[in-house]
C-alpha cells in the first residue's frame, strides 16, 4: 500500500500547498449530487505518476532582513513512483519498507533555509550611527542634530545543502503521521534535523478540510550556518552572532472544494514559529512566517 507523503507546508520558494489528492471514488462527478454518488463504483488503476498544477495568488513572508516576501502565483505537484524508487516534489527516496499503515523510506533532499536568501535585496537602510569612526555622524545642517544615516547593507550568502536521511510514514482512521531525520551530506553545513508532522482530514461529499501540526529540531551547526554571523561576515551592523541548536514548531490548514472529479477550489494557509536562538540573530527580522494561498487546482 502506497501512502501520501505529505511535506511541510510553505517550506520552498514555490510553496508545499498541494493537498494530497482523495481517491477518485471518494469525489463525486461534475454535477453529481455528493448523497447520490455510488459507493460501490470500481476502484480506478493506480498510476505510478502524479502532475498538478494550482494557479490562484499567495505569498509567504521571509523573516530575513533586507528581504522581499515570496509571491505564488502558480504550484506544481510533480511525482512518480516506481516499484521501490520514487520523486516526490525534488525528493528523490527508495522505499525500504511497505506495510498497509506505514512505510520507511531513504530520502535525499535540498535543506528549505536556503529558499529564504533568494529574495534579498540591496536597498539601503537606516541606521543611527552614533559614535563617530571613519563614517563619522551625519549632522542635519540646519538643526546641528544627529541623523540617521544610509548604510549600503546586503545579507551574506549561503548555499543549498543536499540532506539524507530516513523518514517512516503511518496512516490509519486516528490521521496521517511522518517521522523524519535527516544530515547534510553535501559538507555544507555538517549539521542534522529531525522532525514529527500529524495531519488529519475530514471529508463532506466535496468539501474536505485537513488540519496539520509539526515540530522540528534543527541542531547548531544547521541553523548556524544559515541563521549565525560568522566572524568573517561580523561588521558594525552585523555583530557575530552564534545560533543554537532549538525546537521550532507549525500549523496549517488545507481546504479544497470539488468543482469536478480533478479541479478543486483551494485554500491553505500556515504558520510557523522559529526556534529562539534563530528568532534572535541579527540576520532575523521576524520570528515567525507566515504563508497563504487560494486558487484553482487540477490533477491530471
Amino acid at each position: 500500500m502506497k501512502i501520501f507523503r505529505f511535506q511541510h507546508l510553505l517550506v520552498m520558494s514555490a510553496m508545499c500547498l498541494w493537498v494530497p489528492m482523495v481517491a477518485a471514488q471518494d469525489a463525486p462527478a461534475a454535477g453529481e449530487p455528493a448523497a447520490t454518488a455510488p459507493a460501490t463504483r470500481p476502484l480506478p488503476e493506480e498510476k505510478n505518476w502524479r502532475f498538478g498544477v494550482a494557479l490562484g495568488f499567495g505569498e509567504r513572508t521571509n523573516p530575513l532582513i533586507q528581504s522581499e516576501d515570496i509571491p505564488v502565483l502558480v504550484d506544481l505537484d510533480i511525482a512518480w513512483f516506481g516499484e521501490r524508487w520514487f520523486f516526490d516534489n525534488f525528493d528523490l527516496g527508495y522505499e525500504l519498507l511497505d506495510r498497509e499503515h506505514f512505510t520507511t523510506n531513504i530520502v535525499a533532499r535540498v535543506n528549505s533555509d536556503r529558499a529564504f536568501f533568494g529574495k534579498t535585496n540591496a536597498k539601503y537602510i537606516n541606521f543611527s550611527y552614533l559614535g563617530g569612526g571613519a563614517l563619522g555622524p551625519a549632522v542635519n545642517p540646519g538643526t546641528g542634530e544627529l541623523v540617521e544615516q544610509p548604510v549600503k547593507f546586503k545579507p551574506p550568502k549561503r548555499d543549498y545543502a543536499v540532506e539524507a536521511g530516513f523518514e517512516m510514514l503511518m496512516d490509519g482512521e486516528w490521521g496521517m503521521a511522518a517521522l523524519r531525520a535527516f544530515h547534510d551530506v553535501s559538507g555544507t553545513h555538517g549539521g542534522y534535523e529531525l522532525s514529527a508532522d500529524y495531519g488529519f482530514r475530514w471529508i463532506r461529499g466535496r468539501f474536505s478540510i485537513a488540519p496539520s501540526v509539526g515540530v522540528s529540531y534543527k541542531d547548531a551547526a544547521l541553523s548556524d550556518y544559515y541563521w549565525g554571523v560568522h566572524e568573517d561576515e561580523a561588521t558594525f551592523l552585523l555583530p557575530a552572532y552564534d545560533v543554537e541548536g532549538g525546537f521550532g514548531w507549525e500549523a496549517g490548514l488545507r481546504t479544497s472544494y470539488y468543482l469536478t472529479r480533478n479541479v478543486r477550489l483551494a485554500v491553505s494557509a500556515n504558520y510557523e514559529r522559529l526556534p529562539h536562538s534563530v528568532s534572535m540573530s541579527p540576520l532575523v527580522e521576524d520570528k515567525e512566517v507566515l504563508g497563504y494561498f487560494a486558487g484553482f487546482a487540477w490533477q491530471f
